[in-house]
């Protein structure tokens, strides 16, 4: 077996997820300027988030979770890998078509299940968006099982890079709209379904240069196909878990006004890390483990598993600390302008604390769930899925009384940490491939105090400089400064205490 190089292909995918996420920020932070929170910005949100919330169930949920490890599987034993991609192919789009037009007809009832708070206005423009863009997660889908035949072969690049091209359109659209005089949401809403025939076109083209440019067939119900549908189904809640809980919050904070948008803005931001460590990570470890386990190579595979939780520890634990220390300056410098005030950016910052406590618990999440991914198990995960999701509506639905809008970042925060409590128990039968080996049981507590230290050493540099940061013409300096003061000090302090090793990055970035 020729095994794919992991830390290679984390460095690939966090590169171009690095690059969506900056460009999404630039897209958020045209979206909170130009239109800013209020009723349109909360309709576009509740609009956009249906078919993101499909997205993440049809393509990072179900098809990496079936589809990746039926595929890796056969393409190592040579048996049928383009036949059983091209029925995967026309199942799926026979499947997303028919969701798409029944969206499209029962918009108003998708509306009301998701933001039931809305008032009329708001509900009447999320419907009417809703309608225009929900036929992304038909092109969308399609490009997620294309990626999936990337990332089995172990082509990362085309794949990772496909969402880069969402927020450079609907960045160029908001840009010529402002600059033409043009209504903003109309040029956003109609940029997004454009956006996914591009995604399309640019993974179908990879696959096809790689050697599988699968095309539509009649849909046939094989034993193959029957064996990932039986996969995809509990996969699809199981790693969608973390979509239903925004969405319950969701419903919870359309009664609250503008509260829809300072969690979204929220979201995005610690997304970020998220984006770039946890889901790059899911999506290499996945296949390389699949592998491993079908060849018997359990060193290789617990390996590759404690080497992909030391990778993630490493980069999620100090960027959960900034979040938690230093949310205000960061919410303020990027968000603070136009339409978007100081009211919002106070609300704004203390939703991104709130994640950002729960930030290990979703990447660690995307490091679990390959272990059992990779041996077909997705009915275990669906069961914890369960179980995190009447936590997160409880918490949710009985705290907003209370205390208010802030109650679904609590609540997500804590259904986060309690289901990888559960993921964690779940492998405990599954063999000594899911217990993490020394090297990182040694460097797990080095990588905390090293990011103890980037706290205080932020926290202190954030007092020193928030003058700085308050004032519109150099916030953008002082926060660059603060962001170096903040790496210098983890990686001088994690690289002291032998929790990074400055030559392991250095092989990790020639290979």
């Amino acid at each position: 077996m020729k095994p794919i190089r992991l830390m290679s292909g984390f460095l690939t995918v966090g590169f171009w997820t690095l690059a969506s996420r900056v460009l999404g920020f630039v897209r958020e932070i045209m979206l909170l300027a130009l239109i800013g929170p209020g009723p349109v910005m909360d309709a576009f949100v509740a609009a956009f988030r249906l078919p993101n919330m499909f997205r993440r169930f049809f393509a990072e949920g179900a098809f990496n979770a079936a589809f990746v490890p039926m595929f890796s599987a056969k393409l190592e034993g040579d048996e049928g890998a383009a036949t059983f991609g091209r029925d995967a192919l026309s199942l799926l789009a026979l499947a997303t078509l028919m969701l798409t037009g029944l969206a499209m007809i029962f918009m108003p009832a998708l509306v009301w299940a998701t933001a039931g708070g809305f008032d009329a206005e708001r509900f009447d423009l999320t419907v009417e968006f809703g309608r225009i863009v929900f036929p992304y997660i038909f092109f969308m889908s399609l490009s997620a099982l294309f990626s999936g035949v990337l990332n089995a072969t172990g082509r990362f690049a085309a794949a990772a890079a496909a969402p880069v091209l969402l927020n450079v359109l609907v960045i160029a659209a908001m840009a010529l709209a402002w600059f033409t005089g043009g209504a903003i949401i109309t040029w956003l809403i109609w940029t997004i379904p454009l956006a996914g025939v591009a995604q399309l076109a640019l993974t179908w083209g990879a696959a096809s240069r790689a050697g599988f440019g699968l095309g539509l067939s009649l849909p046939k119900w094989t034993p193959d196909m029957a064996k990932m549908v039986r996969t995809a189904v509990p996969a699809a809640l199981a790693t969608g878990v973390m979509q239903i809980n925004l969405v319950v919050g969701q419903l919870v904070a359309s009664r609250f006004d503008s509260a829809v948008s300072w969690l979204f803005a929220a979201d995005r931001l610690y997304q970020l890390p998220l984006g770039v460590v946890g889901i790059a990570v899911g999506i290499v470890l996945l296949p390389d483990l699949a592998r491993r386990l079908k060849a018997e190579d359990y060193t290789g595979a617990r390996d590759a598993y404690s080497r992909a939780a030391e990778f993630s520890m490493a980069l999620t634990i100090p960027s959960a600390v900034a979040l938690m220390v230093i949310p205000l300056p960061l919410v303020s410098v990027l968000f603070e302008r136009g339409q978007t005030g100081a009211d919002d950016v106070a609300s704004i910052a203390v939703a991104v604390a709130i994640y950002g406590l729960g930030l290990p618990a979703f990447v660690l999440q995307k490091v679990l769930q390959p272990q059992y991914f990779a041996r077909g198990d997705t009915k275990r995960p669906f069961h914890y899925a369960l179980v995190a999701m009447v936590i997160n509506a409880a918490l949710a639905i009985g705290l907003a009384p209370v205390i208010g809008w802030i109650a679904p970042a609590i609540a997500t925060t804590v259904a986060g940490w309690v289901m990888l409590g559960l993921l964690f128990w779940g492998v405990r039968d599954l063999g000594e491939v899911t217990t993490l080996d020394t090297r990182y049981r040694q460097r797990l507590p080095r990588i905390v105090l090293a990011a103890a230290v980037m706290g205080v050493a932020l926290w202190m540099a954030s007092v020193a400089l928030s003058p700085a940061l308050g004032a519109a013409h150099v916030r953008y300096g002082a926060l660059v400064v603060l962001m170096v003061i903040g790496i210098l000090s983890y990686f001088g302090m994690a690289h002291i205490t032998g929790a990074l090793r400055l030559s392991d990055i250095r092989r990790a970035a020639r290979r």
